[in-house]
């Protein structure tokens, strides 16, 4: 028969446990409402150890928001196999999983919350965004972004930013169906350009050429072409 002895934790692996709990508990709901009490308890040690190894809350919910911002820039790498619409839809589909199982923290993070505003939080929040941008650019095989088209990813990446937050707000839209909107508007963002830049209508060219019939760009051609018609 066991003898119940708890194994002690390392430094470090203590810390870790800690962020996790923390993260969580505020996946679950604003960091503003989680109480270090609550965190103390579900990491079952007392509330002055907790202080031990982060000096408050906010220290705690920077490094939770730390582990996650690395968990939700990973959500935008994407091998580079089938076509560009395809790739895109099943990045959507990751970054959804995400503000799925973090609705609160995220909301929490992009409206407000504990560490709104620090250089920290901006920090983390301007290397998630920049994750983003630097992968779309990857898969568009651009090194370098003209003007146009960095304006073009960049208002697609805060477009599905505000996207997602109104969503949190009720879910009132099917979760699929805004993934898939979200890829057609980045491609009609681009096509709005490529009607005002050479460049940007080459890059449109390439994007579609090889999108097999049942892909979602084309997909969304054959909306339009109906509802032109």
């Amino acid at each position: 028969m066991g003898t119940g002895v708890r194994r002690r934790m390392g430094v470090e692996e203590r810390r870790q446990q800690l962020i996790g709990v923390a993260l969580e508990l505020f996946s679950r709901r604003s960091p503003d409402e989680v109480s270090i009490d609550e965190i103390a308890s579900a990491a079952g040690i007392s509330r002055p150890l907790v202080y031990h190894y982060f000096p408050g809350k906010l220290s705690l919910y920077e490094a939770a928001l730390k582990r996650a911002s690395e968990d939700l820039a990973g959500r935008f790498a994407e091998p580079h196999e089938g076509s560009l619409g395809a790739r895109l839809l099943r990045v959507m589909r990751r970054f959804f999983d995400f503000v799925d199982e973090h609705g609160p923290g995220f909301s929490a993070l992009m409206r407000g919350g504990p560490a709104v505003g620090s250089s920290t939080t901006n920090a983390l929040i301007d290397a998630v965004r920049q994750a983003a941008y630097d992968q779309i650019l990857s898969h568009l095989g651009v090194t370098e972004a003209s003007a146009r088209l960095e304006l073009v990813v960049r208002s697609w990446i805060s477009l599905a930013e505000s996207t997602a937050l109104i969503w949190l707000d009720g879910r009132r839209v099917p979760r699929a169906e805004l993934e898939l909107q979200l890829v057609h508007d980045f491609a009609a963002l681009t096509a709005v350009s490529a009607a005002y830049d050479a460049d940007m209508a080459a890059l449109l060219h390439t994007m579609v050429k090889d999108e097999p019939a049942d892909g979602p760009f084309a997909e969304l051609v054959g909306r339009l072409i109906s509802l032109a018609s």
